[in-house]
């Protein structure tokens, strides 16, 4: 058959890992700057935010809220603990 070709030459494949870790960084980052741009220390804002669950530590300038509530906590912890001890 002319332009069939095998499923195995279409197939990619993605690493979900480092796919997560891209999204978690320009995450925080973005939250981040815009808890900065606000005047807010971003550290400690989202320190709070991890620790309590509560959205409103995060402020809604550059959607920064949204952004970061579309990211599992125990994920952020865990990419934050590896990225730490660098493993």
């Amino acid at each position: 058959m002319k332009g069939w070709y095998p499923v195995e030459e279409f197939t990619r494949k993605f690493n979900t890992a480092v796919d997560k870790n891209e999204q978690i960084h320009y995450v925080l980052t973005t939250v981040y700057e815009a808890l900065k741009e606000k005047g807010y220390d971003p550290i400690n804002q989202i320190v709070g935010y991890i620790l309590s669950d509560d959205p409103t530590y995060i402020t809604n300038h550059k959607s920064a809220r949204t952004l970061i509530c579309k990211i599992d906590r125990d994920e952020l912890l865990q990419v934050l603990v590896k990225h730490y001890l660098d493993i």
